[in-house]
């Protein structure tokens, strides 16, 4: 078993994550601060983890971006929805911290305008 798979990961936690260099446009990559955006299920067993990539840039006020002034880290970030992902475990490299409950409603909201979902769900902003 990979040791990737024995990480404790939770809906909610921001990691930093190597997300590469290989990118293309506005494609997030290098050693950043992510968002577990998974359900606990596939955290609990699948070697892979989806997230959304968060940056300390400042960004066009979009509906998929909400942000995170955050105590774990070292400055306010955008948690960018339009860019969800699922990456390899392997790829995180240290846990931060947890989100509250009111960013993660936030986060779900932004993800659903990003996949055209608020009106197939009763989702509140």
């Amino acid at each position: 078993m990979k040791e990737s798979l024995n990480l404790k990961i939770k809906r909610g936690d921001i990691w930093i994550a190597d997300l590469g260099t290989n990118t293309i446009g506005s494609e997030q990559g290098k050693i950043r601060p992510v968002l577990v955006v998974q359900n606990n299920a596939g955290n609990n067993y699948s070697p892979t983890v989806t997230i959304v990539p968060l940056t300390s840039r400042k960004k066009k006020k979009l509906p998929t971006h909400v942000e995170i002034d955050d105590l774990y880290l070292p400055k306010p970030s955008i948690a960018l929805a339009e860019q969800i992902t699922t990456i390899d475990k392997s790829k995180l490299r240290k846990y931060i911290g947890e989100i509250n409950s009111d960013i993660m409603n936030k986060i779900d909201y932004a993800i659903a305008i990003q996949m055209n979902l608020t009106n197939k769900l009763k989702v509140t902003a």
